[in-house]
């Protein structure tokens, strides 16, 4: 490939010769001519007439450069030399830049005139990394999938910076040598020559290289199989377990999804699976003993996963997450999400559109499952192909989730006319329509940001923009599904009543018309990343859910937010202000409430419905932003409505990172205590009670929850692509399964003592440093 910067077009082909100890070595090789423009690629295998055993260690490759397009006369490029073997005799493998000598053929002599290498002094930031790289492709540095796609978005930025640094002066061709299964060392026929000297006679590291690093223990293997294949028997059919095993199956059972079994583990539930199979929580745990490279093995635990009691659709969740490959597996899981209904089904599509990751193949079961399912419901559909045509910025899966899109489009195109008359074509276009609407709204918001001047006057522009130029957005010519609430049509933006909001991005807030004269709010904000909010708002949906089908109501406040980008999203409006402007205006929650909610002969003057919504909103949050670690709390952030529910908004830092010190593991700030008496009032012991008994609930889906973040490990969202492993496990952390409820309240009644203590004057080092994170 190399970079040639010409007015005309170059015919290039290159001329590969072998030279050992400074002389040619049989003919030269040429490649076919390329005329395709800069950058120019080959990607042509040259075989040279020499074998490798015939190679010394001086053996050269002599690369030169020719332009054919200059007329009979051969117009030399440059030509560049490369040592076949490196400093430690190792067989050169993987791609190799060399820098040409312009105007220059290569030199095979030894040492020769013209080397490929760059100069050690002349090396920067760009060829560590390429070297980096090179070893990366050759297997040679570990790969980890989401570690992976942050170093190539980060590698082609320090490209670009670099090249535009230091310009395009020089010309570059890369080869790329021949890598096998094990490294290629030069020896001299006979006695061994590299014989190592005496360990720890000098302080230099030794490297030894093992082969067998990684792989299974033969012998170990072996024993696994001898005992499998006992086990494989009739006699395996009536086996009960002792009260000893059963005791210990039971312990495994328990175990969170995120646990690994041991080889003892594994050996006991596949020895007992027979009698487990009334079992439905022991199926995801035999799934995992089994060894799926043993065709045979594989084949009897498909024939006993289909005779399984059927187990619940949080643990079929689980099998769809990347420890199990086999898409037999995969399938069957699918199976289980058809019993799902809707409501359900919306709850968990965000996790199983990035499940799509790990599939075996782009048009899998489960992307026909959700597309099949969207085909039934606009909600789903919208939802779907939003979270789909996000993920397309992702070039490593960008391939897979196109497919799922346009099995979408396929599918939805060919239905026949609704009950509104509305037939599939137009329901698409209907769909398409709102990413129209949301690239509108992003050029608005350059517009307006472009504004110099204070907050009134980009107002004023946005207010100019909508009467004037993008008038069209004041009236659609057809009505639109409302990206947040695909079953609210919007018809046009009201202009007098948008306005944006006072802050470095500038979001909007708009006014939508909906028909019968209504509208409905929304915000949409352009340069913040909304998919972790997302996640975030859809985790507190689900638990809102959870603690409902216990009847616990905790007055959350779940809006609605859509990322429809990587940098861009919409949020649901609701009318509130921050704890820190009532408490400028107001002095106190108090005050605030009274104002809107008084009553004289209740406690505090504010009606009884009203502190019980401000009790119970201010428990929900507590446990939930406990449990999934929001970092980044301040007056801010905490939003407060006018009949007493409070809620958490900006959700930049979960899974524990703060970007304050010594943050308290429980977000109370002192003026939610004083609102409700002081933390020796009987409300806070009613916001207590809450407390725990929401924290017992939640704990009793953790295995959901936890499984729901596991199918999210694939994911470019920043809090979690960082470390997804570490993520899922200080999630589980904070669950405290190694507790029975009754330890639990005890627990958490003790979470919340220590974070107020800290709120008021204590003279306790940790305490005095939470203190100072509402500061």
């Amino acid at each position: 490939l190399v970079s040639v910067a010409e007015e005309k077009k170059p015919e290039l082909y290159i001329e590969c010769a072998l030279y050992i100890d400074g002389a040619p070595f049989g003919l030269p090789m040429r490649t076919r001519l390329k005329t395709t423009g800069p950058p120019y690629c080959w990607n042509e295998l040259i075989t040279l007439s020499s074998k490798y055993r015939d190679l010394t260690a001086h053996s050269q490759l002599a690369i030169t450069v020719y332009d054919v397009s200059c007329g009979k006369t051969e117009g030399l490029i440059g030509g560049a030399t490369v040592l076949l073997f490196n400093s430690k005799m190792q067989m050169k493998s993987g791609k190799q830049k060399l820098r040409l000598w312009q105007g220059k053929e290569a030199d095979g002599s030894f040492p020769t005139s013209t080397p490929g290498k760059v100069p050690r002094h002349e090396r920067g930031e760009l060829e560590r990394l390429e070297k980096l790289m090179n070893k990366y492709e050759r297997g040679q540095i570990q790969s980890i999938d989401w570690l992976d796609r942050l170093m190539l978005k980060s590698l082609d930025t320090i490209k670009d910076q670099e090249s535009s640094k230091h310009g395009s002066s020089h010309l570059f061709v890369v080869i790329d040598f021949c890598s096998f299964e094990h490294r290629v060392v030069f020896q001299e026929s006979g006695a061994n020559l590299f014989i190592t000297a005496p360990i720890g006679s000098t302080n230099e590291f030794v490297t030894v290289w093992d082969t067998e690093l990684g792989k299974t223990n033969p012998s170990e293997n072996k024993q696994l199989k001898l005992a499998r294949s006992l086990d494989r028997g009739i006699i395996d059919r009536d086996l009960k377990p002792s009260n000893i095993e059963r005791k210990s199956i039971q312990r495994v059972l328990k175990y969170p999804p995120t646990r690994t079994l041991s080889g003892d583990e594994r050996q006991l539930l596949w020895k007992f699976r027979f009698s487990l199979m009334s079992e439905k929580r022991a199926l995801t745990k035999f799934l995992r003993c089994v060894e799926w490279s043993d065709v045979q093995e594989a084949k009897q635990a498909i024939q006993l996963m289909y005779k399984w009691e059927m187990i619940d659709v949080c643990d079929a969740l689980e099998l769809l997450s990347p420890l199990f490959e086999s898409e037999e597996v995969r399938a069957y899981a699918v199976s289980v999400l058809e019993r799902a209904d809707d409501e359900e089904l919306q709850c968990y599509l965000l996790q199983l559109v990035q499940a799509l990751r790990f599939e075996r193949s782009d048009r899998s079961c489960l992307s026909q499952f959700l597309v099949q399912r969207a085909l039934q419901n606009i909600e789903l559909a919208s939802f779907l192909r939003w979270y789909v045509a996000v993920e397309l910025h992702d070039h490593v899966y960008a391939k897979r989730f196109y497919s799922t899109y346009e099995l979408l489009e396929e599918n939805i195109i060919k239905l026949p006319p609704g009950v509104n008359g509305e037939d599939g074509y137009q329901l698409w276009q209907s769909l398409v329509r709102q990413t129209e609407l949301t690239a509108q709204l992003c050029s608005i918001t350059r517009e307006v940001r472009n504004v110099r001047g204070n907050t009134q006057k980009k107002i004023e522009k946005l207010r100019q923009l909508l009467g004037g130029l993008l008038s069209e957005l004041t009236y659609f010519e057809e009505p639109i599904r409302s990206p947040l609430t695909p079953n609210v049509l919007i018809k046009g933006i009201v202009a007098g009543e948008s306005t944006l909001f006072k802050s470095a991005l500038h979001p909007l807030r708009l006014t939508f018309r909906t028909p019968e004269e209504g509208s409905c709010k929304l915000i949409f904000k352009k340069g913040d990343d909304l998919r972790q909010d997302q996640l975030v708002v859809q985790m507190v949906w689900l638990m809102d859910r959870l603690l409902k089908l216990e009847n616990l109501d905790l007055c959350l406040t779940p809006y609605k937010v859509l990322a429809t980008g990587h940098d861009e999203g919409m949020l649901e409006f609701i009318p509130s202000r921050s704890l820190a402007q009532i408490l400028s205006e107001h002095r106190s929650i108090t005050s605030y409430l009274q104002k809107f909610h008084p009553d004289e002969h209740a406690p505090f003057g504010i009606t009884a419905t009203c502190l019980d919504t401000f009790i119970k909103s201010c428990a929900g949050y507590s446990v939930i932003t406990y449990i999934l670690g929001i970092g980044d709390r301040h007056l801010d952030n905490l939003l407060l409505t006018d009949d007493g529910r409070l809620f958490h908004v900006d959700f930049a830092f979960i899974l524990g990172r703060d970007p304050k010190p010594f943050p308290p593991p429980m977000k109370l700030c002192k003026e939610m205590v004083e609102a409700m008496g002081g933390a020796e009032s009987q409300y806070y012991t009613r916001f207590k009670s809450y407390c725990c008994e929401a924290y017992n609930i939640l704990r009793k889906s953790s295995n959901l929850i936890l499984n729901l973040f596991h199918l999210m490990a694939g994911s470019t969202i920043p809090d979690i692509a960082s470390d997804p492993e570490k993520g899922i496990l200080k999630l589980q952390e904070k669950f405290r399964l190694d507790m029975d409820d009754e330890a639990c309240i005890h627990f958490f009644q003790d979470l919340i003592n220590e974070s107020v203590s800290a709120l008021f004057p204590q003279m306790v080092e940790t305490i005095h440093r939470w203190a100072q994170y509402w500061r």
